[in-house]
């Protein structure tokens, strides 16, 4: 069985791109084994701190690895990804074996989707720079996207719901990468 890894953005407890990924994770169903990474404890990159390897870089880039495939779920902050984002995704550039630039990195090669949910302009910016980075990084990310505007009324409860067309979206997503 495939496994998923994902990737949520947001560290807030009700973020919106969380309850995305549990709709994703829901969608995706026993056709796959999904885990969410927890990174919320990675430390600033930082070489001074980078050998001996941090036994919670180890555990992301181990996770990483293992995976089939990786969902970004990220919100936008000022027209880009997160700073933890990058931060989890600058780690992951880092060479496996130190200082060894000709071997791949965990992430070299790797599926990846990108979806976000933020304001009106659905995350485009950030998937587009989002999309750039692991592009560089030598990822394999997936064309189709999923961008979702969240309603009005959902920033003062807390609660997306999606719509039947964001769901097939979601769907469509999840076969690519899945299959």
């Amino acid at each position: 069985m495939k496994k998923i890894l994902f990737i949520i953005g947001s560290l807030r407890a009700k973020s919106f791109n969380r309850q995305v990924a549990n709709v994703a994770k829901e969608i995706i169903g026993n056709r796959a084994e999904v885990q969410e990474l927890d990174y919320s404890d990675l430390p600033l990159l930082n070489q001074d701190i980078e050998q001996p390897e941090p036994e919670v870089v180890a555990r992301v880039r181990k996770q990483i690895a293992e995976a089939d495939g990786l969902w970004i779920f990220t919100p936008e902050y000022n027209m880009s990804y997160p700073g933890h984002l990058k931060n989890l995704l600058d780690w992951m550039s880092r060479p496996v074996k130190f200082m060894d630039y000709g071997t791949p990195t965990c992430i070299n090669g790797k599926r990846v989707a990108i979806s976000g949910a933020g304001g009106k302009a659905a995350t485009a910016n950030c998937r587009a720079k989002l999309t750039e980075l692991l592009s560089f990084m030598k990822a394999d990310v997936l064309t189709e996207q999923v961008g979702i505007a969240v309603p009005a009324d959902a920033w003062g409860t807390d609660v997306l719901v999606l719509t039947d067309e964001q769901k097939a979206e979601l769907k469509a997503l999840a076969d690519g990468l899945v299959h």
